[in-house]
Parts: C-alpha cells; sequence; structure tokens
C-alpha cells in the first residue's frame, strides 16, 4: 500500500479553563497551518462539565479534520497537586477522544517542545509564538488572543520535525546480546569465539 502524501497533525495543549488546539498539514517536508484555536471552559463551573466539554469538543474536531496523529504537550510538574490533578484528568479526557477515533497519540514534555521550537527549553509562550508565526508564515491578523492555542500548535510542529528523526536510540536495541541477536551477520565469529574461551 502506497504511503499517504499528506498527513494531518492535531496538536493539543492541555487545559482546565482553556485548553488549546493546533492542526497542521504536512505535505512531503513543509508543513502548513490548518486551524488553530482554544476551548474556552471558563463559563463550565463543575470539573466534570469541564472534562465531558473537552472531551465532546476533542470529538467535533477530530470528526472535523481528520487527524492521521496528535500530539498532546505532558503536564509538567509544579508545587500545586491539585492544580496538577486537574490538568492531568484534561489531558486523559483529551487522549480518550483520540483513541476513541483510532487517532495514534504522542506525548512531549513542555520543555522538548520549546527546546524544537527556539532552540531553547525554557523559552516563554510569547517566543514559542514568535518563532511559529516566523517559520509557519501565520500573519499578525491570524494569530490568537490565547496563547494555549500557539501551545498547541507548538505540540503538532515538534511531531512534525520528530517525524523526520523516526530512527532514534529509543528504537534499536537496548543490550549488546540483543543487537548480537538480530545482526548476527555483522560480528566477527573470532570475537565471540575469544569472548566465550
Amino acid at each position: 500500500m502506497e504511503e499517504k502524501a499528506e498527513k494531518i497533525i492535531l496538536g493539543i495543549d492541555p487545559g482546565t479553563n482553556v485548553m488549546g488546539y493546533g492542526v497542521i498539514k504536512v505535505e512531503g517536508t513543509k508543513a502548513s497551518v490548518v486551524a488553530m484555536g482554544v476551548i474556552d471552559l471558563r463559563k463550565a463551573g463543575d470539573m466534570y462539565l469541564k472534562l465531558g466539554h473537552i472531551f465532546q469538543r476533542v470529538n467535533g474536531i477530530i470528526d472535523g479534520y481528520l487527524p492521521d496523529e496528535m500530539a498532546i504537550e505532558a503536564p509538567f510538574f509544579g508545587k500545586n497537586v491539585q492544580s496538577m490533578l486537574k490538568l492531568g484528568r484534561a489531558q486523559g479526557v483529551a487522549i480518550a477522544a483520540a483513541i476513541n477515533h483510532s487517532v495514534p497519540i504522542t506525548e512531549y514534555a513542555p520543555m522538548k517542545i520549546k527546546m524544537a521550537i527556539t532552540g531553547n527549553g525554557t523559552a516563554s509562550k510569547e517566543q514559542v509564538a514568535g518563532m511559529l508565526q516566523r517559520i509557519l508564515h501565520i500573519s499578525p491578523d491570524d494569530m490568537p488572543r490565547f496563547l494555549d492555542a500557539t501551545d498547541a500548535l507548538g505540540a503538532a510542529y515538534c511531531h512534525y520535525l520528530q517525524m523526520g528523526r523516526p530512527e532514534s536510540s529509543a528504537a534499536g536495541p537496548k543490550t549488546w546480546k540483543a543487537y548480537v541477536s538480530g545482526n548476527p551477520d555483522k560480528v566477527s565469529k573470532r570475537k565471540t569465539k575469544a569472548v566465550e574461551n
């Protein structure tokens, strides 16, 4: 079967008050913005209503843009345990929506996304937004009011950059024994005997 000429990537920046989303289209080696925006949850008072709204909206975004893959920002470790718990739930519900549509999911740490976009793992949200605006040629009029949207776009773009490097050390053999058994033709028999003696 022929590989798909284009790929749609959905990026999600989880949040309990404002959740960002960004959609990019990849054609060959070129990425372009399809959409970005936010799911505004500030008016839904109850946490469970917020989670239900996240599930419905992310399902709707997936139905609308039919992404091939989803990239989601991992919650960062903060001092407030309650905030972490809420953020983790919001992330989990967005992941559940993707699973519901059989969309493969990749999680990225905020620092990794910032590093991929700006070359600085401690870059500000504004720096990430500014760099994405330049890289993806987004006009100032199309820049969103909420930086959660550009954070989500950053997750999608980070995933696009990782696609260009599919082979990583994580994909290779974990031990020397695993390498030897997987590559018997690359191991000298003389050296093997010397080890056995």
